[in-house]
């Protein structure tokens, strides 16, 4: 096996994506490879260490004593000695967004440290000033993108306006996007074009936040407010986006991640991952759950049957419901105060609803009887109350759905938790909450006593639910590594402890992204073990993360991630 230097760089929005001195691997391959020496945590309680692995093809044929699985090694057989190195499961992605990640590569990167440059908002004008002009097909207007902003981490402490935006440009539109994916920020010629105005009214479920003492739009939209602009972006022309899809499985692989979620995926979307599939450009699962705001459901309707089989790595799983906002943007939907609300708003404000209860009931009726598996995006607990109340009012009228996940699941309570184990609800916690947002969400969006229980992995565990952790990327880089720090040891930005309590065991943490994971997505009869008849899917750490201190899981290097028994990223040796 060969490897590819390469200039290390932790920029999303870098057209190289060089990763780290990695290289992804084409490798031949071989009938049989054995692995050995390990340790080798299979995810399994009643074996949780194995001795040896025997891989045939894409498959797990034995597991068991290394005497007895070499003499059932098949020639060619190739003996890989882990010397001491881990080898666990292929990591989960419980909830992203591959093809938005895919567009956000040609965004400027305004987030702030560690993940992108902007601390001010000089910083962000100058990041957007210098971002090349695009262009829509066919020689279209050109466009200024960002993503990744934060209000929380910018000097300033508030959104960008039109005013800030039109010093990057007067005569080219500028739109960015907001860190969270849920508010984003046009200068004056964005709005002229998408039509908003001092007239314009808000659109159910989303805000334009105005000028103050004025009815004048002042750039910022929230939410459902965004439609507008989407609906004039330039769109990239597919080639172009499958000629950047091994980049982005790179990305991915490097992280020792083996399946990617589309969470939300769009027409665009689901158009890219279907040709993509055809071509078969996916090295990496990648399952795919339509937003029904952007997915038109009668040309790209999941297929029957919660368990689908990929066709070349891509399956239509299910669908993805968005019932609030963001609590780092503060659009999250609470049953009490925000901490702080924002500029403007009063304060009882709690945030709002996306949809109406009577809108929520009619969607997961029909889908529920269609047998489709829902994604219900719910960070406020107000939100989630909607959901536990509506599919328990379905579940009394004899229709329903296991394994329907709450995604974020941030500030749900504990009679919260309860219920929804009675109803079979799993939580999917953006735990990463607690490094990237926690200050923000003490001191500002929730105050000491909620912030403490954000992502309340711990009460979880003992209701009983299986639950997941994810990075929901482009939000956050896709480091599983750091997602399984934040979840043992949520610490914030400033180095302070936030909810001790529901701190996790490593253990619990790796389950979440291995074989919970698979659970939540029907796929625990083939993935998220190591176990004879499961995929060949694994991931190969330098270190035991369950014989470390867990203040030093964030360090742990990603060795070699391989994906049906076939190598497909390989790190760059010391």
């Amino acid at each position: 096996m060969s490897s590819v230097r390469c200039k290390p760089s932790r920029s999303l929005s870098s057209l190289s994506f060089c990763l780290l001195g990695a290289a992804f691997i084409s490798a031949n391959l071989h009938a049989d490879t054995l692995y050995y020496n390990g340790p080798i945590l299979s995810m399994v309680d009643s074996a949780p260490f194995l001795d040896a692995v025997l891989v045939r093809g894409d498959k797990i044929q034995q597991t068991g004593r290394l005497a007895e699985l070499e003499i059932n090694c098949q020639q060619p057989c190739e003996k890989r000695d882990l010397n001491g190195r881990s080898l666990l499961p292929g990591f989960i992605d419980a909830h992203g967004h591959y093809t938005m990640t895919l567009d956000f590569l040609a965004y400027r990167n305004v987030a702030s440290p560690p993940v992108g440059p902007v601390k001010t908002m000089d910083d962000l004008i100058a990041q957007m000033g210098q971002q090349k002009q695009s262009s829509s097909p066919g020689g279209g207007k050109h466009w200024i993108l960002g993503a990744g902003y934060d209000d929380s981490l910018l000097a300033e402490k508030r959104h960008p306006t039109r005013h800030d935006l039109d010093k990057v440009s007067t005569d080219i539109p500028v739109f960015v996007r907001h860190v969270s994916g849920h508010l984003g920020a046009c200068n004056t010629l964005c709005l002229e074009m998408a039509g908003i105005t001092a007239d314009s009214d808000n659109p159910e479920g989303g805000v334009f936040r105005r000028e103050e003492g004025s009815t004048q739009p002042n750039g910022v939209l929230e939410e459902n407010a965004m439609a507008a602009i989407h609906s004039i972006f330039p769109q990239q022309g597919l080639e172009e986006q499958l000629n950047r899809l091994p980049e982005l499985n790179r990305y991915y692989a490097q992280y020792g991640i083996t399946t990617v979620q589309d969470g939300a995926t769009s027409n665009a979307g689901m158009a890219l991952l279907k040709e993509a599939a055809d071509k078969q450009l996916l090295d990496l699962d990648v399952i795919a759950y339509p937003y029904t705001a952007w997915t038109d459901l009668n040309q790209y309707a999941p297929e029957s049957g919660l368990d689908k089989p990929y066709s070349h790595h891509f399956r239509n799983a299910g669908i993805k419901l968005v019932l609030d906002g963001s609590p780092q943007g503060k659009t999250a939907w609470l049953s009490a105060p925000y901490h702080h609300p924002p500029h403007g708003q009063g304060e009882e404000y709690q945030g709002y609803p996306i949809l109406s209860d009577e809108q929520l009931e009619e969607k997961l009726k029909e889908y529920f009887q269609k047998g489709w598996q829902v994604l219900a995006h719910c960070n406020g607990d107000a939100a989630a109350e909607q959901l536990i109340q509506v599919m328990g009012k379905l579940k009394k009228a004899g229709i329903h759905q296991d394994r329907t996940v709450m995604i974020h699941a941030q500030t749900v309570r504990d009679d919260q938790l309860k219920r929804m184990k009675e109803l079979g609800i799993i939580p999917s916690f953006f735990v990463a909450h607690t490094f990237f947002w926690g200050d923000w969400h003490r001191d500002s969006v929730l105050g000491l006593e909620r912030a403490q229980r954000i992502s309340p992995l711990v009460s979880a565990k003992k209701e009983g639910l299986k639950y997941t952790i994810h990075n929901d990327t482009p939000i956050v880089p896709p480091n599983m590594p750091l997602l399984l720090w934040t979840a043992a040891n949520r610490e914030t930005r400033s180095g302070q402890p936030l909810g001790k309590p529901q701190r996790a065991s490593v253990k619990d943490a790796l389950k979440a992204i291995t074989i919970n994971a698979a659970y939540q997505h029907y796929e625990e009869d083939r993935k998220g073990s190591i176990e004879p008849g499961k995929l060949a899917d694994l991931v190969i750490l330098e270190r035991n993360p369950l014989m470390i201190p867990p203040q030093q899981l964030k360090n742990i290097r990603v060795l070699e991630t391989i994906k049906g028994g076939k190598t497909v990223y390989k790190a760059q040796t010391l």
